[in-house]
């Protein structure tokens, strides 16, 4: 049998190399003790109406009617994102849907379920199969980031 000294005992801590890491943790403790970018994220039931400006790297889940700015940062669009905005990232990886120009220094990459409808300029793009595309691409290989420092 078991006592109750037994039974509110502490959990076992966590092993040194669990890759579970707290949310709060700062970048440099991150899996491994190789740093993360800091990447901001906007969830599924966030609306935003006007322009979207950051220095970091963004993932939105939701839906977005503007503009967006992250110059040199990657933004990803997911699953069940919907936005209707002109881009200008450092690069786009779209799982959900855009509707607008993008303009990309590095990679545009559009995935499986993803779907853009509009005019792609950036230095790299890569397309999957059963991605949805609707527009012209400009690939210009001197748009890459090192040109834009």
């Amino acid at each position: 049998m078991w006592s109750k000294q037994q039974a509110v005992a502490e959990p076992p801590a966590a092993s040194p190399s669990s890759p579970v890491v707290p949310f709060n943790s700062p970048s440099s403790s991150r899996v491994g003790g190789v740093p993360s970018r800091s990447v901001a994220r906007l969830g599924s039931t966030i609306q935003i109406k006007g322009q979207v400006n950051g220095n970091e790297d963004l993932q939105i889940d939701g839906i977005v009617d503007g503009p967006i700015f992250l110059e040199g940062h990657q933004l990803t669009v997911g699953s069940d994102a919907k936005l209707t905005s002109e881009i200008h990232a450092g690069d786009v990886v779209a799982y959900g849907k855009v509707v607008g120009d993008i303009h990309a220094l590095g990679r545009v990459d559009i995935r499986r379920d993803g779907s853009i409808i509009g005019d792609i300029s950036s230095a790299r793009i890569s397309i999957e199969d059963g991605a949805h595309f609707k527009g012209r691409i400009e690939i210009d290989p001197t748009r890459t980031r090192s040109a834009a420092d």
